[in-house]
């Protein structure tokens, strides 16, 4: 993204060159110049400029000139380069001066030569620069038009910044005052600035930023070109994208690429290239499609060679669904020929979603049968780092068409793409929902058998994304979409590494997460309750479907039968931690039926769980502080697949048959090792709930060895109290955390009072003190007189500040100066 001017790599894009008289004077990629003959200088003594105005003479010519065979301008006019320089200087009269800058940017435009003879001598750039500050307007224009084209040779952009070209140009730009000639040529200096990556720090940190951007909305579309481009080479750095995201640029970029003027075309080839490059981080590339865009792969135009267009018949959404025929037949035949009569206008009333979804469908299907869809230079003005990955940007309406349209054709890579494409754009219930309705959902189904692996990881990974939408799992349900993610993961041929690339399980999960199949249940689910509090659940079914919830109950109970569920077990016991979360949680969710619970009894599901709560105390064991070298992804894997595997036991223990399948002793030391460890506490609540189902039922433990409700409570109740104290914004819940706390610690145990304080219990206890009054403070100062009686944790109470807060109850005699003067005497104050 380079200026006119400029001789630059091939990565870069040229912006129009600027004439030196007209702005009307243009030419693309700095090869063609059109050379006016320049004003008289009619001023008396001034015949020094007409030599070189008429040594230019001979350069004219109707159709312009190639920079590179400009030999006639630079041999005329060189002998009097050097004297228009000398007019630049300071003791020289302003008109001069004037007509000297305008004479040289004029000689500039014939090509790094000229610009070459200008800059031999030693301080012009400096004469030039300090030019931008004239009175003359006409001074300042020509200045930025002659600073523009020096900088726009390499060589000279290091000169320009060591004599403060930069800074000067800032200066000019933030005036109100300035002219749009001037602005133009600033900013087209400052675009020559930005293809040098030394160069674009000194950009962003000259808080120039947020006004470049501003210049985006400029009325002058010159102006917009090159701030556009400015951007477009600050994109190019992704250490930038954020300053970029952060001032708006997104928005403004998207505004410009939709408008279909012809004048914009140079203003949307930029704003493609800067949102391509800001698409590649995900979460700007969220971002871009809530703006309405979406990213498609360019996948050449040999590609739709193999396109078809569906042959004469009855029509039918994109999504498969047909449009219902009329009962009344046309006498001669009209129905047949014009299909449009047969339509039920009452009976069809397609939503905006369905309208959205044809428009797209025919817009792409047109372009792919005239051949124009993909033209073979589109994409080639990306940067290097995307050129064997090309994308383009397109309204979602024909985006979400596009890529449907890819994945329909015989191009394997070309569908590994699109389908990357939709996974990556389906980041709200929108998209998921245009992607439903334009027919993506079957073709995905079936890439999950296709022959291909890089098809089925791209496949599996779209359905992923797209299964979050409860109305996409309706669909998934109606295209036999449960059976054949069932077939994949029984398949024996199928090895467990590729499962794991193959991210089925994550289709599975969110298949199974929604109410529509866990209503049964009773209980509400975590996973699922987390994903609605973030929106990305449309939430709710509909009313057929609980009518027939307890018919795809007993469905679900034949799709998943012994087969998978031996194969769950078989994944769950020999793959990776990461792997294991995720089929556990499939598991976890098929528990809820008996006939699945017995199913996994006879797989030998608790051998399986007896391994991965092994793997747990270790876990907790690598986790503590004197193991802090040990990898920190590895332990949050391990942790979350001895989470994942906690919830499947609790679930599971609500049968008798199982727990009559498990070594009882082995569970509860293995739960209670665990309840001991590092192991994070949202893993502890559900050790907790296994422990207290275990002891809860006759002749299952030990009560005479027991103690567990005091491991509970000093394993998980205090840590739990104490992070809630200190995490929690609610008042409320930290006063129920307090008042807990104390009723813990008054039954005298002095294990509780350890257990407090090696959860770092104090200095939350403190800051108690000073925020809380009535049953709280009292409560507070209880926990840390109980807290005092160990002499190991006064230091800790002193240096929480408790002793001022102390004096101070005492000094105003509130209500509770009693016991903070107890808690004081304790203290060795």
């Amino acid at each position: 993204m380079l200026p006119a001017l400029a001789a630059a790599s091939p990565t870069k894009h040229a912006s129009p060159a600027v004439s030196s008289l007209g702005r009307y004077h243009r030419h693309h990629h700095g090869v063609l110049l059109h050379l006016r003959r320049l004003p008289s200088l009619a001023a008396a003594g001034h015949a020094r400029g007409r030599l070189l105005a008429s040594a230019f003479a001979s350069a004219d010519g109707g159709a312009g000139q190639d920079v590179g065979s400009s030999e006639s301008t630079a041999s005329s006019g060189s002998a009097y380069v050097g004297l228009f320089v000398r007019m630049l200087g300071l003791d020289n009269d302003a008109l001069d001066r004037e007509h000297a800058i305008c004479t040289l940017r004029h000689y500039s435009l014939g090509g790094q030569k000229c610009i070459d003879e200008i800059m031999q001598f030693p301080g012009c750039i400096t004469l030039i620069i300090s030019l931008l500050k004239s009175e003359s307007i006409r001074a300042c224009e020509a200045a930025a038009g002659l600073l523009y084209n020096i900088t726009s040779v390499e060589l000279y952009r290091d000169v320009a910044i060591e004599s403060g070209a930069m800074e000067e140009i800032f200066s000019r730009l933030l005036k109100s005052t300035i002219t749009p000639e001037m602005k133009e040529q600033c900013l087209c200096t400052i675009w020559n600035f930005s293809t040098d990556e030394n160069l674009r720090y000194k950009i962003l940190g000259s808080d120039m930023l947020i006004p470049i951007v501003r210049f985006l909305d400029d009325e002058d579309i010159k102006v917009k070109e090159a701030a556009a481009g400015i951007i477009s080479n600050l994109t190019l750095s992704h250490s930038y994208h954020g300053d970029l995201v952060e001032a708006g640029v997104i928005p403004k970029l998207v505004h410009l690429l939709q408008t279909k003027e012809d004048d914009y075309k140079i203003v949307r080839k930029e704003a493609i290239s800067s949102l391509l490059e800001l698409s590649a981080d995900d979460n700007y590339h969220a971002l871009i499609v809530e703006e309405g865009l979406v990213r498609v792969p360019l996948v050449g135009s040999s590609a739709y060679k193999a396109f078809r267009p569906q042959p004469h018949s009855w029509p039918s959404f994109p999504d498969g669904s047909e449009i219902q025929r009329s009962s009344r037949p046309s006498k001669y035949g009209a129905t047949e020929l014009l299909l449009g009569l047969s339509v039920s206008e009452k009976k069809t009333e397609p939503d905006e979603a369905k309208v959205n979804a044809m428009i797209g469908r025919s817009n792409q299907q047109f372009l792919a049968r005239v051949g124009a869809i993909e033209l073979d230079d589109e994409g080639q003005e990306q940067s290097e780092t995307q050129r064997n990955d090309l994308y383009t940007i397109l309204p979602w309406v024909d985006g979400v068409a596009r890529l449907v349209l890819i994945i329909g054709l015989e191009d394997v890579s070309a569908i590994a793409k699109a389908a990357n494409a939709i996974g990556n754009a389906s980041v709200n219930e929108h998209m998921r929902t245009s992607f439903k309705e334009a027919g993506a959902v079957k073709p995905l189904l079936q890439f999950l058998v296709h022959s291909d692996l890089p098809v089925r990881e791209a496949s599996a990974y779209a359905l992923e994304k797209l299964s979050v939408s409860s109305k996409v799992c309706v669909k998934i349900r109606g295209e036999a979409g449960l059976e054949l993610l069932a077939n994949v993961v029984k398949d024996p041929d199928t090895p467990v590494e590729q499962l794991e690339k193959v991210t089925t399980f994550n289709c599975l999960f969110n298949f199974l997460s929604f109410p529509y199949y866990n209503a049964s249940t009773g209980s509400e689910d975590i996973v699922n309750d987390e994903k609605r509090s973030q929106g990305n659940v449309d939430g709710g079914i509909s009313g057929t479907s609980h009518k027939l919830l307890k018919q795809d109950e007993m469905a679900s109970e034949s799709i998943f039968d012994f087969d998978v569920i031996s194969r769950l077990t078989k994944v769950l016991k020999e793959s990776s931690p990461s792997l294991q979360a995720k089929c556990a949680t499939v598991l976890e969710h098929l528990s809820a039926s008996e006939q699945h619970a017995t199913a996994m009894t006879a797989a030998c599901t608790a051998s399986v769980i007896e391994s991965v709560l092994e793997m747990g105390v270790i876990s907790g064991t690598i986790g503590g502080p004197e193991n802090l070298d040990e990898p920190p992804t590895l332990v949050i894997e391990v942790s979350q697949a001895v989470a994942a595997t906690l919830r499947l036991l609790t679930k599971l223990l609500n049968f008798d048959i199982f727990v009559l399948s498990i070594n009882t002793v082995k569970i509860v030391a293995l739960l209670r090792s665990m309840l001991k460890s590092n192991i994070p506490l949202q893993s502890k609540d559900w050790i907790t709930e296994c422990l207290v189902k275990l002891e809860s039922r006759d002749g299952l433990v030990d009560r005479s060895v027991s103690g567990i409700g005091m491991e509970i409570t000093i394993y998980h109740t205090i840590p739990r109290l104490v992070v809630q104290l200190m995490t929690s914004f609610s008042f409320e819940k930290k006063r129920k955390a307090v008042i807990e706390l104390n009723r813990i610690i008054s039954g005298g145990v002095m294990e509780y009072t350890r257990a407090v304080a090696t959860a770092g219990g104090i200095f939350p206890l403190v800051k108690m003190i000073e925020e809380s009054e009535g049953d709280v403070l009292e409560a507070s100062l209880a926990v840390l007189y109980n807290l005092s009686m160990d002499p190991e944790n006064h230091p800790a109470i002193i240096a929480a500040g408790a002793v001022p807060l102390l004096k101070r109850i005492v000094h105003v005699e509130s209500p509770h100066w009693n016991h903070a003067l107890q808690l004081l005497r304790a203290l060795p104050v």
